[in-house]
């Protein structure tokens, strides 16, 4: 599939995929989330990819909306509004619900939607001199479809200092708070961003997929009222084929079948 304002290079396992507006700083609009969309929806049925890369063309990862879509938002109906919403939120969802890891390589700022799709990918590389933001208030309005994927992230203490401000903060901070993983000197950047991929490459895909399934089940609730899904959860890895082959390597002393 061809898009007009994303790249998508694929390299075995690892697809990257880069916003690619940088005129407007990778700004989204309608298109972009269309893309995004239609990209995730196709990448989720893909039983090849086993990494995603996302980043950002030009010198930033994503100034969040863009000025010319906001503008006609404002004209638009309570019901088109809520029709627009609404197919912005599913593109976080799809992102987010990938079965495989998706890894964020963040640059220069990841303002407003971007810092939603940093807390939807599930590892974050970040360039020491970022600027993170969930800048909406400034602008009159909400952080409220990212607010379903930030929150994990980054806890209600946090979410009630930088929504209700719309401050910006630093890549220290992002890290402290949790939604970012990493931060380097942007010239370390993509090394940092290969190990990474290499790290995932060197794990079970179907058990990559499970865990990432597993965590949203486990989180927030009481060990005895989990017991049941987490029991099954590894009972159904241990027979698998790949957990069958992660043990006999493993007794072997040799890699796995799935390793690089």
């Amino acid at each position: 599939m061809s898009y007009q304002f994303l790249t998508v290079r694929r390299d075995g396992p690892v697809e990257r995929v880069t916003l690619n507006r940088p005129d407007v700083r990778n700004a989204f609009n309608e298109q972009v989330i269309a893309e995004l969309t239609a990209w995730a929806e196709g990448a989720a049925g893909d039983d090849g990819l086993r990494v995603v890369v996302l980043a950002g063309a030009g010198k930033v990862f994503s100034a969040g909306a863009d000025a010319e879509w906001m503008a006609r938002m404002a004209g638009y109906s309570h019901q088109e509004n809520v029709d627009d919403a609404a197919r912005a939120a599913a593109m976080f969802r799809a992102i987010n619900a990938l079965p495989c890891a998706v890894i964020g390589r963040i640059h220069g700022a990841a303002l407003g939607g971007g810092s939603g799709l940093a807390a939807v990918c599930d590892i974050v590389v970040s360039a020491e001199n970022a600027i993170f933001g969930f800048t909406e208030t400034k602008l009159g309005i909400l952080p409220a479809m990212i607010s379903p994927f930030v929150l994990p992230k980054i806890g209600v203490s946090a979410a009630r200092e930088l929504f209700l401000t719309g401050m910006r903060f630093d890549a220290r901070r992002a890290r402290e708070i949790g939604l970012i993983h990493a931060v380097v000197p942007e010239a370390e950047l993509d090394e940092t961003v290969q190990r990474y991929v290499a790290e995932v490459l060197g794990a079970a895909p179907t058990a990559v997929a499970a865990a990432k399934r597993l965590i949203p089940q486990v989180w927030g609730q009481r060990p005895e009222s989990v017991a049941d899904v987490t029991a099954r959860a590894i009972a159904a890895q241990r027979v698998s084929p790949e957990g069958q082959e992660g043990l006999r390597a493993f007794l072997d002393k040799r890699k796995p079948g799935w390793a690089p």
